[in-house]
């Protein structure tokens, strides 16, 4: 599904127009970001945590000069499912 569905999906469901849905996404997607961004986690019971993930400096090859090297430190961004998502997932209902 992609964005542009996702806020169609979201505009049918709540009996508001695709521009205010749209918004609405957004003002989500930005408020998630924006607390990623200052190191926070997200938590959103019932669904998952969004949260910021450390992966430490290691040890990596060039695969065109197969030199070795040294790869940063980096922050990335992690999602982890909650355990009723997780069921729901394994059990193929939607709600």
């Amino acid at each position: 599904m992609q964005k542009i569905e996702f806020i169609a999906e979201v505009a049918e469901r709540t009996g508001i127009s695709k521009k205010e849905a749209r918004r609405v996404v957004d003002a989500m997607l930005d408020v998630v970001s924006e607390r990623l961004q200052a190191g926070e986690k997200v938590v959103l019971t019932g669904f998952g945590t969004f949260e910021v993930r450390e992966r430490q400096a290691r040890q990596g090859v060039n695969p065109k000069t197969r030199e070795r090297m040294t790869i940063e430190a980096t922050k990335t961004p992690g999602f982890s499912a909650s355990n009723s998502l997780k069921l729901l997932v394994r059990q193929g209902k939607s709600e």
